[in-house]
């Protein structure tokens, strides 16, 4: 069967489209994306202003309409944090399901977390062990640990780049007491957090997900050598440490120059970075090797499960 998958994110509208062959690899036919940036659309009572919604509905449309012309047999609709959380979501998930062919899945955070982590424990096998998987995304922060391919704690927090930088980075480039201010409420969120996780047995192998850390390690990580076509990098966190203050300097047009930094991402790759490195300390982790799957290949693969 030919299957997509349609993650309607806080940053982007992304479409994948899979050839189903029972027992082989996954690998997308096609693969379209709109950039959306959807924090940006938010009035300060929380709600998708007009501009956003038109844009949404649109972008929904163009790809839907993809999915038609490349006869695909079912279509997973998956939403997350910006749209479930906004004060008029309600209505704009009413809005979207009358223009899909198919049922449309709103996901908690515990549920991003459980799906990114099953894509990642399926990339790397039992043979990681206890794994720790974090995802910086436009709204949220999801992180989970296990052994298995259910884990054992999936957690998540609103420290996404697009929330935070729209909260607290009002200045281009941001000015030291706005990062003083973001760097402060990013601890005092992850407090919690880390003490549920450190609570389990200490991880054997710790990767990353999202564009965020995508983009960060290209930034301020190295590629690494390894089987088949697809790129590995990895990251230390004292490299990434080195980096924020240099990228906080730089004004977000400018920052486009930089390797791995998208425009769609420019503009909130500071706050991202700063989630990141706090995060990392605050677990005691010195190294991460980013992973290509995350929580749209684990939809897919949480669907092929139940097939």
């Amino acid at each position: 069967m030919r299957l997509g998958v349609l993650d309607i994110g806080s940053n982007t509208i992304h479409l994948l489209v899979f050839d189903v062959v029972r027992g082989a690899r996954p690998i997308p036919e096609v693969d379209e994306r709109v950039s959306m940036r959807l924090m940006r659309y938010l009035s300060d009572d929380g709600e998708i202003v007009g501009e956003g919604r038109a844009a949404l509905v649109e972008a929904v449309d163009g790809l839907m309409d993809v999915t038609r012309t490349h006869a695909v047999d079912e279509t997973l609709v998956i939403v997350t944090s910006a749209i479930r959380e906004a004060t008029n979501g309600e209505e704009i998930l009413s809005e979207i399901r009358s223009r899909l062919d198919g049922d449309l899945q709103v996901l908690s955070g515990a549920e991003e977390a459980e799906l990114t982590f099953l894509a990642a424990r399926r990339w790397y096998g039992w043979g990681a062990g206890q794994l720790l998987v974090l995802d910086i995304g436009g709204g949220s922060l999801e992180v989970a640990a296990g052994i298995d391919e259910i884990p054992d704690v999936a957690e998540s927090v609103p420290l996404g780049a697009g929330r935070l930088t729209r909260a607290y980075l009002e200045s281009d480039p941001p000015k030291k007491k706005e990062l003083k201010a973001l760097r402060s409420a990013v601890r005092s969120q992850l407090r919690p957090l880390v003490a549920r996780v450190t609570a389990r047995s200490a991880p054997d192998h710790v990767v990353a997900t999202s564009k965020t850390f995508r983009s960060l390690a290209r930034l301020a990580g190295m590629s690494v050598n390894g089987y088949g076509p697809d790129e590995r990098w990895q990251m230390s966190t004292s490299q990434l440490e080195d980096w924020v203050p240099r990228l906080a300097k730089i004004p977000a047009e400018q920052r486009i120059e930089l390797p791995g930094v998208t425009p769609e991402r420019t503009y909130q790759i500071v706050a991202g970075a700063v989630v990141a490195v706090e995060t990392l300390r605050a677990l005691e982790i010195e190294r991460i090797e980013i992973c290509p799957w995350a929580l749209r290949e684990g939809a897919l693969l949480r669907r092929l499960d139940h097939l």
